[in-house]
């Protein structure tokens, strides 16, 4: 019979990443058709970066039903053999993914405004979108150790038995797979890990710095600016941090780690926390978010209420807006020039 505390950590993972799900996938979809937009009409580097960051928590979402099947069989992985490496491939790089974007969005902020004039005379949409080919590209052929390691060895077929018995999915590891899956976790933890958050803590305490010290800058952009900078310090060391440990501990000890999947379990929070850093990035997030919040709400409340906060359009009124912290809802496009770092 399964122990009882056992019992208690598969239904926590489960209730994870079902609360993932629910929360991480509309409000993803929602920044996604609103970056996806703002690309369409006029690409600007921040915008590319963010919506490569939204497509890619939406690949960890779309892994979560299978991991929830796996979470509900008591761990063990009922589904056919070919969809257990498929899954940890893009549920892995997803997490990879995210700690890249997230360092360049980081260099873009502080690129703005460290250095304004050169950065603005230079600042191409070609370049955050070589960049994110190269952010794709690292992070998906440092995961494709997951088919190598699958693949590999005596052990080849444990995660599913060749008699259509489930077993578990990427956690039992012959030596051989080990000896070759152990170094790849450990340069993960240095290049994919450690780097991005280095360089991303530099750039957002400068960041910080240099804009809370100039005296014109609006109380409200300082503020956003703060809970940008601690919106990602937190994602790193709450969804990366304990993941990336273990490939430490792993490494150290010549195993995988049993508490491995618990540390990967706050990995998954990174879908459902990502939006709090779109919010803080783009005013036009911040804009869709409230209009739908305030559509929300209004439907709910009833058509007094509705006809309070909203206006004949179903959108947020001014004064609504006003009250929010927001000011006015821009009536016609913002030319280019006066919105280089309008959003930042």
């Amino acid at each position: 019979q399964t122990p009882d505390w056992v019992v208690f950590c598969n239904d926590l993972v489960l209730a994870v990443y079902i609360f993932t799900f629910l929360i991480g996938l509309p409000s993803n979809l929602l920044a996604c058709y609103t970056f996806l937009m703002k690309v369409r009409q006029k690409p600007t580097p921040i915008d590319i970066l963010l919506l490569n960051l939204t497509v890619s928590d939406m690949t960890l979402l779309f892994c979560l039903p299978f991991k929830m099947v796996e979470a509900a069989s008591d761990m063990t992985w009922p589904l056919p053999y070919f969809l257990c490496p498929l899954t940890g491939f893009f549920f892995y790089s997803s997490i990879y993914i995210s700690t890249l974007f997230l360092m360049a969005i980081s260099v873009e902020r502080y690129l703005g405004v460290a250095y304004p004039i050169k950065y603005k005379l230079n600042r191409r949409p070609i370049y955050a979108t070589l960049a994110s080919i190269v952010f794709w590209l690292m992070a998906c052929s440092h995961c494709s150790i997951v088919y190598i390691v699958q693949y590999q060895g005596d052990n080849a077929s444990e995660t599913v038995s060749l008699n259509g018995n489930s077993s578990n999915c990427y956690e039992k590891f012959s030596p051989s797979q080990l000896h070759i899956l152990l170094p790849v976790r450990l340069e993960m933890f240095f290049v994919l890990f450690c780097l991005p958050f280095v360089i991303t803590l530099f750039c957002y305490v400068n960041f910080v710095r240099i804009l809370t010290s100039l005296p014109k800058i609006q109380a409200s952009r300082k503020q956003r600016a703060v809970g940008l900078a601690v919106a990602t310090f937190l994602n790193f060391c709450i969804c990366f941090a304990p993941y990336n440990i273990s490939h430490i501990v792993g490494f150290i000890q010549n195993d995988s780690p049993e508490w491995r999947v618990h540390a990967l379990l706050l990995s998954t929070l990174n879908a459902a926390l990502d939006p709090a850093i779109f919010y803080f990035s783009s005013t036009t997030v911040q804009l869709a978010f409230t209009d739908c919040f305030a559509s929300l709400f209004s439907f709910y409340g009833g058509a007094d209420i509705n006809r309070g906060l909203m206006d004949n359009r179903g959108l947020m009124n001014n004064e609504t807006r006003r009250a929010w912290g927001l000011g006015r809802k821009p009536t016609h496009p913002i030319p280019n020039a006066q919105r280089v770092h309008a959003e930042g």
